[in-house]
């Protein structure tokens, strides 16, 4: 058996129950550098278990949501896409025409959206940014 992923050992240290199917869908999660919606991740987990099911997928990717594992993101485009929870914070810039997604951070951008907070007289706990854009045309 191979060493467990960052997913599955959040979930371990978590005290979750982790069954096989449960950590092959941990580790296609943890080995995607982008952003899958469900049908990605199914289609990923079962090329490497033919027995895992859309059904099981999309309560695991619940379960990890809910245990604060998962982030569901919406970028615009009617699906739901998950990303590792992060400690490290950043934005996401989305290609509208492919669907590419840019993950970045700007610290000019941190420092406005903390003024702008302060003042209305808010202390800024959370945000989140997406930025949709196309390629611009070379000229």
């Amino acid at each position: 058996m191979s060493a467990p992923s960052r997913i599955e050992r959040m979930c371990i240290d978590k005290g979750m129950k982790m069954t096989e199917q449960r950590r092959v869908i941990a580790r296609v999660l943890s080995q995607s550098d982008d952003h899958p919606d469900v049908e990605e991740v199914y289609k990923r987990s079962s090329d490497i278990d033919s027995k895992i099911s859309i059904a099981t997928v999309y309560r695991t990717v619940r379960l990890f949501e809910e245990a604060n594992i998962l982030e569901r993101l919406d970028f615009g485009d009617g699906r739901a896409r998950y990303e590792e929870v992060s400690e490290n914070h950043h934005d996401h810039l989305i290609d509208v025409q492919s669907g590419k997604v840019i993950e970045f951070t700007n610290e000019e951008i941190e420092v406005l959206q903390q003024k702008i907070a302060k003042e209305f007289g808010f202390e800024l706990v959370g945000h989140r940014l997406e930025l949709y854009g196309t390629p611009l045309k070379k000229s």
